[in-house]
C-alpha cells in the first residue's frame, strides 16, 4: 500500500508524541529527531510490505490457470503467498 509522505510523516509525530506522553520513556535526542527515525522506521516498513505484495502477486500472475482477482481462489492464494514471503524473512 502507498502511503503519502504527508501521512508518514503524521504517524511519525504521533509515535513521537506518544513516546514522550509515557513516563516509562526518556529520549537521550531531541523530539525532532526521534520523529525522523520513526519516519525512517515507518518508510522502511511500507517498502518491504510493497515488496512482500509485489512477490505474493507475482506468484499468483504465474499459475498456470488465470487467477482473477477478488474471487475467493485468489484471495487464499494471496494470503498464503503473503504469509510465505514474510516467513522468509523471519517475521
Amino acid at each position: 500500500m502507498r502511503i503519502s509522505r504527508d501521512k508518514v510523516n503524521k504517524l511519525a509525530h504521533t509515535v513521537a508524541d506518544t513516546l514522550a506522553d509515557l513516563n516509562e520513556v526518556g529520549f537521550m535526542e531531541d523530539r525532532n529527531t526521534i520523529r525522523q527515525e520513526a519516519r525512517k522506521a515507518l518508510e522502511m516498513l511500507l517498502t518491504e510490505e510493497s515488496k512482500i505484495d509485489a512477490a505474493a502477486r507475482q506468484k499468483i500472475a504465474s499459475q498456470r490457470k488465470i487467477i482473477l482477482e477478488g474471487s475467493q481462489e485468489w484471495e487464499i492464494l494471496y494470503r498464503k503467498y503473503y504469509n510465505d514471503e514474510v516467513k522468509k524473512l523471519g517475521i
